[in-house]
C-alpha cells in the first residue's frame, strides 16, 4: 500500500465512477483500475460492491475511507505549515460560494496585496460547500445561510436588507414598500433550492400563507437582477447589488415583513490546520465588505 494508491482510491470513492475518477486524476483508466485491485488484495476484502460497469463503496470501503480522509488531510496540513514557513508568497486557497460574484472585487483587492497566493474558486450550493469543507476540497467558504456541520466556525462578514425588485413598468414600479400578500399570483424570479435567495423566498412566502408563483429558477443567484430587469419576473435582490449589478431591476421595494435580510458568512473547519493565506483571506474580506458596503 502507497500513497498513490491511497489517493486513487479516494478520489474513486468519492465518484463511485471510474472514468470519471481517472479524468480527475489524469490517469488512464486501466491503470487506475488496477490500482484499486491492487489496493483491496492488500487489505483482504472488497472495498467496492460491483455490478456491470458501476461501483458502489461498501462497508468495509465506507470505514477505510473515513481513515483515508484523514490521513491524506494530515499530510496535506503538514505541507501546507511548511509552505507557510515560508510565507504568503507560495501560499494557496480554496474558496467556494453561492454566488462568485459576490467575491469579485474583494479577491480583486486581495490578489492586487498578496500576488504569490494562488486562490482556486468554486460555485456550490450550501449543501456542497459543506461537503466541499468535511472532505477537505476547500478551506473556506462564503455561505449566505447556515451550513450543516459541528466542526464549522463561522465569521460574519456582511449584513444587508434584501429587497424586491421589479422590472420597469410593472404595477409596483415606482412604490416603497409592499406586502407579501401582494405577490400572490406574481411570476418570480429566484434560485434552485440550495442557494439563499430561495431559502429565503419559502420562508417569506410560507409565514405569510402565501403561495409562490417561481416562474425561473437558476443555479446563478447573481443573475437574478438581469432577469427581472428582463421583466421575466419579479424577486428578491440583495442591497449590495445596487453597487456592483450592471444589470438593475426597474426598482426596490422593501417588504412588510420582519428579518427579510441576508447574512454573509465565512466558514471553516475548526478541527484541521488553516493555512496562513485562509487566515489571512478571512481577515482581509472581513475588512474589505465592512469597508466598502457598511461604511
Amino acid at each position: 500500500m502507497d500513497l498513490l494508491q491511497l489517493r486513487y482510491f479516494q478520489a474513486v470513492a468519492r465518484r463511485e465512477h471510474l472514468s470519471q475518477a481517472a479524468a480527475e486524476l489524469h490517469v488512464a483508466q486501466p491503470s487506475l483500475s488496477r490500482a484499486i485491485a491492487r489496493l483491496e488484495a492488500d487489505l483482504g476484502v472488497p472495498l467496492f460492491d460491483r455490478a456491470g460497469r458501476g461501483l458502489r463503496l461498501n462497508r468495509f470501503g465506507a470505514g477505510f475511507l473515513r481513515r483515508v480522509d484523514r490521513v491524506l488531510r494530515e499530510l496535506d496540513d503538514a505541507r501546507q505549515e511548511l509552505a507557510d514557513a515560508a510565507g504568503l508568497d507560495h501560499g494557496s486557497v480554496a474558496v467556494a460560494a453561492e454566488t462568485l460574484l459576490t467575491l469579485t472585487g474583494m479577491l480583486t483587492e486581495f490578489r492586487a496585496e498578496h500576488p504569490g497566493v494562488a486562490i482556486r474558486l468554486y460555485q456550490s450550493s450550501a449543501e456542497a460547500m459543506a461537503e466541499q469543507l468535511r472532505t477537505g476540497e476547500i478551506d473556506l467558504c462564503f455561505a449566505s445561510q447556515p451550513l450543516a456541520g459541528s466542526e464549522l466556525h463561522t465569521r460574519e462578514v456582511l449584513r444587508e436588507e434584501v429587497l424586491l425588485g421589479v422590472p420597469p413598468g410593472h404595477r409596483l414600479d415606482g412604490r416603497d414598500r409592499a406586502g407579501m400578500a401582494e405577490l400572490a399570483g406574481e411570476p418570480f424570479v429566484t434560485t434552485r433550492p440550495g442557494y439563499w435567495p430561495r431559502a429565503l423566498a419559502d420562508r417569506l412566502f410560507a409565514e405569510a400563507g402565501v403561495d409562490p408563483l417561481y416562474t425561473c429558477e437558476s443555479d446563478e443567484p447573481g443573475a437574478t437582477g438581469e432577469l427581472i430587469s428582463s421583466g421575466l419576473g419579479i424577486g428578491l435582490v440583495p442591497g449590495m447589488s445596487r453597487r456592483v449589478a450592471t444589470h438593475m431591476p426597474g426598482s426596490f421595494l422593501r417588504l412588510d415583513v420582519p428579518d427579510c435580510h441576508r447574512v454573509l458568512t465565512v466558514a471553516w473547519r475548526g478541527d484541521t490546520y488553516s493555512s496562513a493565506a485562509a487566515q489571512r483571506l478571512t481577515e482581509f474580506a472581513v475588512g474589505y465588505f465592512h469597508r466598502v458596503f457598511t461604511a
